[in-house]
């Protein structure tokens, strides 16, 4: 069956990408200068309400989950999950993380360790807690709140309602009382195109290089631009395929194999790395999270002003924001016959507990080499950049050459689940009517993992982690206040439906 296109929608994601790009091509400079003096400005004065969003979401979610409609199913009469919990788990996994916690997992705790919150003294033992303790939290239960508030929010109505549009709008299908395709729904709408282009391009900007300093280590290429682009290319190449297929042929496969093929590889490192110091490591971490899960949510540094908060935690926040409607549409489409309950239990338990792994295992590996004086993981960040200090640290591993190519192969499919998950939304969101248990064209598909790819290039092209930071904050802003509407239409939908 063919699917009409919805050409304002498709015309005018095509147009957000051209207006961000050739700007950003033509002034490389002063557009790295106006992004990085953007961020600044944002997170001095709006930082906070990603706090107060962090815990809101929080909040609302376990009542959701706990209270009366938790056992609501995302279904119209008594239909089953349409996938098993393992495959749902992968898919869900492989779209939120991408290939930015293979980024981030090995040397986060390296710019903790020099600058530690709370006022503590850098590189001490304290310094070196909170190190190994903060990035899970960052990738943790608040993480996938803020994917999973739309997620529900827009199953109910697309599977209960059986409203035949997938799209971040649908989320407030209470407010617009039947009504498609208003103005509001397109502005709706076009803030998660926006959102989608900036989280999607941070996500490759952080991995592409660090996949390059792989493949540059393992065949003696020089890891410049040119090979971040042939990475690129390869990774689109993965994905058209993989949306080609389908999202059972294809998605569905490829995250499956790419979970166990990642778990292999943190169980080798596991056992072949200092185990007992990992595993002490691990214990005293998740602890030390649970203990202090609400003091770091709050923690909004007013006295110090570090600037941890805005660096770190603002930045985490913002892009998951950025992230969470494309997450929520693509485990919309992976969740009918869910209840409630079972969504927002399995996407923060499961997620949280997928990426503490990487952390507890990868991350305290690095964070051993730097205490043993055996790698500097936290000098090399510092001068050459993290894609290198990660290479650094594979390279203490037995087969060393091996262990390389093997996390660059699971970073390059993590990339090519995360965009053809996104490439798979765009194409949806660009449809005029896709009901229940239907694929956008297939064309269409492809045509968006091709186009996704435009943005990240020219973000790395410009260069620079605040560059790629900033892209994410800026389009996040407006989200907080379509989160706040889709929370309110859900509440009012159930209250109506049942009381």
């Amino acid at each position: 069956m063919k699917h009409k296109v919805d050409w304002p929608s498709f015309i005018a994601s095509i147009g957000v990408i051209l207006a961000v790009c050739i700007p950003l091509l033509l002034f490389p400079q002063s557009g790295a200068e106006f992004l990085s003096g953007l961020y600044k400005n944002v997170t001095a004065h709006f930082g906070f309400l990603y706090l107060l969003a962090g815990l809101s979401v929080i909040i609302f979610l376990a009542w959701l989950a706990l209270g009366p409609y938790g056992k609501v199913r995302l279904a119209a009469g008594d239909e089953e999950p349409e996938f098993s919990t393992l495959s749902w788990t992968a898919m869900l996994f492989c779209a939120g993380v991408g290939a930015g916690l293979m980024f981030w997992a090995p040397i986060e705790w390296a710019f903790y360790y020099g600058a530690p919150p709370f006022g503590t003294e850098p590189r001490s033992v304290e310094a070196a807690e909170w190190a190994s303790a903060y990035g899970i939290f960052h990738w943790g239960p608040t993480a996938w709140a803020f994917y999973c508030l739309p997620t529900v929010a827009i199953a109910y109505p697309y599977y209960v309602k059986r409203i035949s549009f997938l799209r971040l709008s649908t989320s407030c299908h209470y407010f617009f009382g039947g009504e498609e395709e208003t103005r509001s729904e397109r502005l709706i709408d076009w803030l998660f195109m926006i959102g989608l282009l900036g989280g999607a391009g941070t996500s490759l900007g952080f991995s592409t290089p660090m996949i390059a300093a792989c493949v540059a280590r393992v065949t003696g290429l020089e890891a410049d631009f040119t090979l971040e682009i042939i990475i690129v290319i390869v990774s689109v190449i993965i994905f058209a395929t993989s949306v080609w297929l389908g999202l059972k042929k294809g998605i569905k496969r490829l995250s499956d194999m790419n979970m166990w093929l990642a778990f292999a590889l943190l169980a080798f490192v596991l056992i072949a790395g200092p185990t007992v110091f990992l595993l002490k490591t691990s214990v005293n971490s998740l602890g030390l999270v649970i203990q202090n899960f609400v003091r770091m949510n709050s923690w909004s540094d007013p006295f110090t002003e570090s600037g941890f908060v805005e660096n770190w935690t603002v930045f985490y926040w913002a892009w998951w924001i950025a992230y969470a409607p494309f997450v929520g549409l693509f485990v919309t489409r992976i969740s009918r016959g869910r209840s409630f309950r079972q969504v927002i239990f399995g996407m923060t338990g499961y997620g949280s507990l997928g990426s503490a792994l990487f952390y507890l295992v990868f991350g305290n590996f690095g964070l051993s080499l730097e205490l043993d004086g055996v790698v500097q993981v936290g000098r090399i960040v510092e001068e050459q950049g993290g894609a290198l200090a990660i290479v650094a640290i594979l390279d203490e591993l037995p087969a060393a050459g091996i262990v390389i190519t093997i996390y660059a192969l699971i970073a390059l499919i993590f990339s090519a689940t995360t965009y053809d998950s996104a490439s798979y939304i765009l194409a949806s969101v660009a449809t005029r009517r896709l009901s229940a248990g239907e694929d956008p064209d297939r064309w269409h598909r492809v045509f968006w993992a091709g186009a996704l790819a435009v943005l990240p290039l020219t973000l790395m092209f410009i260069g620079g982690l605040t560059v790629v930071q900033s892209a994410t904050l800026i389009v996040s802003l407006p989200l907080i206040g379509v989160g706040i509407l889709m929370s309110v239409s859900l509440v009012r939908q159930l209250q109506i439906d049942y009381g």
